[in-house]
């Protein structure tokens, strides 16, 4: 039935994961060689990346992106505003516990417990995510909102441990991913359905910008409250393989885990979802099977994913950053991470959920390769930033508070429509990808130089959030640049000679 759908993001998953594989394996041919269990498991990895992504794509599409419009949309139609903001925290606070992304960042602090960190974000994201909501029914400018998020970010930074800063921002990066991106926005688009102005559309848009902030706000006010010492991390181990009976089994004995995480990750928000269905929605019997196939294929397409990156992707990033940085030429692990990060972003599943969710509200005027291209520089850029912090110990402020104050500064000069595409996509680009190859890279390279990895490594998903604030709308600018230029044109454009006998006919 999906077998025409399944092949095209087969194809797509091909093209994301076959460079960030083909980077690999040259440099462990040549500069950094692996012993050959890791390059065996990260070669098994890589195909569980493939087939992972390609069931999730094909699932998010049929079921998280439905889920969300509809109960938005039926959400809108009780008109009680009371009602739709508590549903908008629930929802919030559900799709936020199920983000894996979460369970790795609770293990990396070890000073608060993790049912505590885990929560505590997942409430910031529910509260956030109201925010969003009354800012969409009030008509509150988003750039208002940011700017004085990010004020209050900054300033509650300064009061907390040095420690912390950088798992802070990871917080606001890794909680928007593969799970809660399409649900949020979709959610978002349903619940703009009840306007018909033209700023309906634009505004649906910022809802995961605004999301990523609470997290950050979370882990500052814990920092303050458990005022740790340090911060410890679990270190990444190289798996030992002598035969190819032992790498079926490496897979197979790590999957119950993803699959236990998942299954309770996503039965809060399906039964949820059923509850509604019962109650308020009444769909058909067709689009609910086809939802209930799409709640299937994210399950097991997140399972197989998440398996093959953290068994294979995760010992194998570690390795690289490791090797490179005992190289005589250290410094090369700054243009090998920005060539990392301009792959890397192409493997995340939520960027082509993005994608997607931009041509269609942008009926094409935003198109999907010219997102992608420029998350991919973006990213690139802010790989390059992280492996220089890498290398010098430089606090993340540094990189911080310029990188946002210029995206906020941007946002008074491009169409609102690309600030809150960009503020979207940067908690979209540091996704799974990001956590769990890019951060271990960075963990291993800092290890080698004998930095502080909670202060120097971590900072690696902020960092690649940060820097797509800035391309896309850059992007936007230019496309403001050349529509201005287009009509100045048109607008002095002579009119068309007439000829003497069509004067005479006049």
């Amino acid at each position: 039935m999906y077998r025409s759908r399944l092949f095209e993001k087969l194809k797509e998953a091909l093209s994301a994961v076959l460079p960030i594989m083909g980077i690999v394996l040259l440099l462990s041919f040549t500069v950094a060689p692996m012993p050959l269990s890791l390059l065996l498991s990260f070669l098994a990895g890589g195909v569980g990346l493939v087939v992972g992504m390609m069931f999730f794509s094909l699932g998010a599409e049929l079921a998280m992106g439905p889920m969300g419009e509809k109960t938005g949309a039926s959400a809108t139609k009780t008109k009680r505003l009371w009602l739709i903001m508590l549903l908008g925290f629930l929802l919030g606070f559900m799709i936020t516990v199920s983000e894996p992304d979460l369970q790795v960042l609770a293990n990396q602090v070890l000073s608060i417990p993790n049912n505590v960190l885990i929560f505590s974000v997942a409430a910031g994201v529910g509260l956030f995510l109201v925010l969003a909501l009354l800012r969409m029914f009030f008509r509150v400018p988003l750039g208002l909102l940011l700017w004085i998020s990010y004020i209050a970010v900054f300033a509650l930074s300064f009061f907390a441990p040095a420690q912390f800063r950088a798992v802070a921002f990871d917080a606001g990066g890794v909680t928007t991913g593969p799970m809660t991106v399409p649900f949020i926005m979709a959610f978002g688009i349903g619940i703009s359905a009840i306007r018909s102005d033209k700023k309906a559309a634009q505004d649906s848009f910022g809802l995961v910008a605004l999301c990523s902030v609470g997290p950050i706000l979370a882990v500052l006010v814990l920092s303050l409250i458990y005022r740790p010492e340090d911060a410890a991390y679990s270190p990444y181990l190289i798996p030992d393989i002598t035969a190819s009976n032992e790498l079926r089994t490496l897979f197979l004995s790590a999957a119950p885990e993803y699959m236990e995480k998942m299954l309770l990750a996503l039965a809060p928000l399906a039964g949820f979802f059923f509850l509604f269905q019962i109650v308020r929605l009444k769909l058909d019997r067709r689009t609910l099977l086809k939802i209930s196939v799409g709640i299937l294929y994210t399950y097991f397409g997140l399972v197989i994913f998440l398996t093959g990156v953290n068994v294979g992707f995760m010992p194998a990033g570690s390795f690289l950053g490791q090797t490179l940085a005992l190289l005589p030429y250290k410094w090369i692990i700054v243009p090998l991470g920005m060539v990392i990060g301009f792959f890397i972003v192409r493997a995340e599943p939520a960027v082509y959920v993005l994608m997607q969710q931009v041509e269609q509200l942008t009926d094409g005027a935003v198109s999907g390769t010219s997102l992608r291209r420029g998350l991919s520089f973006g990213v690139a850029v802010s790989a390059g930033l992280a492996m220089l912090r890498v290398l010098t110990g430089v606090s993340i402020l540094w990189f911080l508070i310029p990188g946002y104050a210029l995206s906020l500064a941007l946002s008074f000069f491009v169409p609102k429509m690309f600030t809150a595409i960009a503020f979207d996509s940067g908690g979209v680009a540091s996704g799974p990808m990001t956590a769990t190859f890019l951060l271990p890279f960075a963990v291993g390279a800092c290890l080698s130089v004998g930095g502080d990895v909670v202060t120097s490594a971590f900072g690696v998903v902020a960092m690649v959030a940060m820097t797509p604030l800035i391309t896309v709308q850059c992007l936007g600018f230019i496309s403001a640049v050349r529509e201005h230029r287009q009509k100045a044109a048109a607008d002095t454009e002579p009119l068309p000679a007439v000829s003497e006998f069509e004067i005479i006919e006049l």
